[in-house]
């Protein structure tokens, strides 16, 4: 994909959160900007196509909408099982 079709979406999740919160979204050369600049940062990076197609809806600063929450939930684990090795 090339990067006019690229998405990306930065989430976060805290356990006094009701559910994972959008923190920015991007599409094209913001989406690389945002991949380069988490990558430089150190912060896990998964490729999850469908679940950037769902939160394209989505605003930053929005809670991310109960239908997204199985896909997110998969991706902090993954994040929090890399975290720990």
């Amino acid at each position: 994909m090339g990067t006019r079709g690229k998405k990306a979406s930065a989430v976060a999740y805290n356990s006094s959160f009701p559910a994972p919160v959008l923190l920015a979204s991007g599409r094209g050369r913001e989406a690389e900007r945002m991949i380069n600049a988490a990558t430089e940062a150190g912060i896990t990076i998964m490729e999850d196509p469908g679940l950037a197609l769902l939160l394209d809806a989505a605003k930053p600063g929005d809670y991310i909408p109960s239908w997204c929450w199985e896909a997110a939930a998969r991706i902090l684990a993954f994040v929090l099982a890399k975290e720990r090795t």
